[in-house]
């Protein structure tokens, strides 16, 4: 009997290129950006103190992409003509306070067996053992925060930017990178933070269609053997990563999955209808992560719609919503949110592309009212909403959709 599992490299030469932690060997599509980060990275070349450098720009943009290229390059320039840098990155998803990051670059600076706990430390220990650290380096260090605007406090970016005007560290000369998905993350900053943090800041643009698709010819040159892309793949994959806000990562994406379609048919090339199937899929997973993700009132909103889409009650009118998602909080006990407050759950819907509403009018004398219906199929819905359909029960509209997992759900009725 044959394995199960067969090597397969029909369509793929290399496909952990398209994976988002693949860094190519040289940057497309953001000439100027490199430019202006070259510049600022100069001075640690010539020995000299370096600028503080704050990225900023919308996620998929290549901000983390071209950081690693560029200081991958100026390691190799440096041990080149015999310069002392060291680079320290530090990934702030997950850290929320000035304490969390403090104790993580510690850690970072730190041999695994001699790490300090995440707590239970005094604030002004955590810090003299940071300065501790950073003074038995030498020359040139480099502190990269990626995803800086995850922190909710700016004291750490205050001792680490003014760590060497206020006598803390006396054999480096240290400099930071903040990368930031939040533009407005340095507005929040206390000033004297701002200005030593943003001494040279650099935002990345949304790519254009024309810089997705040089990306991603790039990237299937590599991950693809040749002849394995129909002509028009590449272009409508950039098409759609543009329209989706010039997200590389997210084009890069796409053209995996419509990849992956392909071999999993043992198709002969991959085609645009392996896109456009992919592109649905994909959007299918952002709904279910959107939807997973909202407040308790809003997915009980939701939920109320469809209700009323399973019985064929829609489009309905934002009151009738509003008596179904009452009910839904009066059976366990939840102080429902005023109506205006649950219509503004619909309006954020709409814009989540969950919902479609539009105003009607009922003549010059009766005013006007919105309808709303879902745009995502119900079946989809009721699989993202399982944990406030476990909790405040299934509404007898939906069990013919609920998933045969053997769950037992209290049955709600009107």
């Amino acid at each position: 009997m044959s394995p199960r599992f067969q090597p397969d490299d029909k369509l793929y030469k290399q496909r952990n290129t398209l994976k988002v932690e693949y860094v190519p060997d040289n940057i497309v599509g953001r000439d100027n950006e490199i430019e202006e980060y070259e510049a600022a990275l100069q001075p640690v070349i010539n020995g000299e103190y370096p600028d503080n450098i704050f990225i900023y720009g919308k996620t998929g943009v290549g901000k983390t992409a071209v950081t690693n290229f560029l200081l991958n390059e100026l390691e190799e320039s440096a041990e080149h003509f015999d310069v002392d840098i060291s680079v320290i990155t530090v990934n702030c998803d997950g850290l929320s306070t000035s304490y969390q990051a403090a104790i993580s670059l510690v850690n970072k600076l730190r041999s695994p067996e001699n790490h300090i706990a995440e707590t239970g430390h005094p604030q002004s220990k955590v810090y003299r053992l940071l300065w501790d650290e950073l003074n038995t380096l030498s020359g040139t260090v480099i502190v990269v925060l990626d995803e800086i605007d995850h922190l909710t406090d700016d004291t750490f970016l205050y001792q680490i930017t003014r760590a060497d005007n206020n006598g803390y560290i006396d054999n480096i000369q240290l400099g930071l990178i903040g990368i930031s998905n939040d533009s407005t993350f340095r507005e929040q900053l206390d000033a004297k933070v701002q200005s030593s943090l943003c001494e040279t800041e650099i935002s990345f643009p949304p790519y254009g269609a024309d810089e997705l698709q040089k990306v991603l010819e790039q990237r299937a040159k590599i991950a693809f053997h040749p002849e394995a892309l129909d002509e028009g793949v590449i272009p409508l994959c950039a098409a759609l990563g543009r329209q989706d806000g010039g997200d590389a990562r997210r084009a890069i994406t796409l053209l995996r999955k419509a990849g992956d379609l392909a071999r999993t048919e043992n198709a002969e090339t991959v085609t645009t209808n392996h896109v456009e199937r992919a592109q649905e899929k994909l959007e299918a997973q952002q709904s279910m992560d959107i939807m997973r993700n909202l407040t308790e009132h809003e997915q009980l909103t939701l939920y109320a719609l469809t209700t009323l889409a399973a019985e064929e009650a829609t489009p309905a009118r934002s009151r009738v919503v509003y008596q179904r998602y009452k009910k839904l909080c009066e059976f366990r006990g939840r102080d429902p949110r005023t109506a205006r407050r649950m219509r503004s759950f619909l309006s954020d819907f709409e814009i989540l592309n969950l919902t479609v509403s539009r105003k009607e009018h009922l003549g010059q004398d009766g005013g006007t009212y919105r309808e709303h219906e879902l745009t995502r199929d119900i079946a989809t819905v009721v699989d993202a909403l399982q944990t406030p359909i476990s909790e405040f029960g299934a509404h007898q509209s939906i069990i013919e959709y609920l998933p045969d997992s053997g769950e037992e759900f209290s049955t709600l009725k009107d």
